[in-house]
């Protein structure tokens, strides 16, 4: 992930996850692995989620889990944050008339 892009891409896949849920730095790594396939270093996604809240993308808070467990910091978009993940999906196009006319 050394290229500027890789980092662009990488936070426009957190603003993805956090689009649709509340999440802590490590289930955001988990499911980056699990569903876009990334191998990334155990810390890359919290510098990602540090500067999207810093960008004014994302608000954070700790948790209290248990007396066992370490608290952990839960990420969600702001209304800025939803804006900036919105603005980054592809616009929809119409299916080309004659895919339109074989349709029933």
């Amino acid at each position: 992930m050394a290229r500027q892009s890789d980092g662009q891409e990488l936070r426009a896949l957190v603003l993805g996850i956090l689009a649709h849920r509340e999440a802590y730095g490590y289930e955001v790594a988990a499911e980056l692995r699990a569903a876009d396939g990334l191998d990334l270093p155990e810390g890359s996604v919290y510098p990602a989620l540090r500067r999207l809240e810093h960008d004014g993308l994302a608000s954070g808070h700790w948790v209290e889990i248990g007396a066992d467990v370490p608290r952990r910091r839960y990420y969600m978009l702001t209304p800025k944050g939803l804006a900036e993940f919105a603005r980054q999906q592809p616009v929809p196009r119409p299916a080309p008339r004659r895919l339109r006319e074989v349709r029933p």
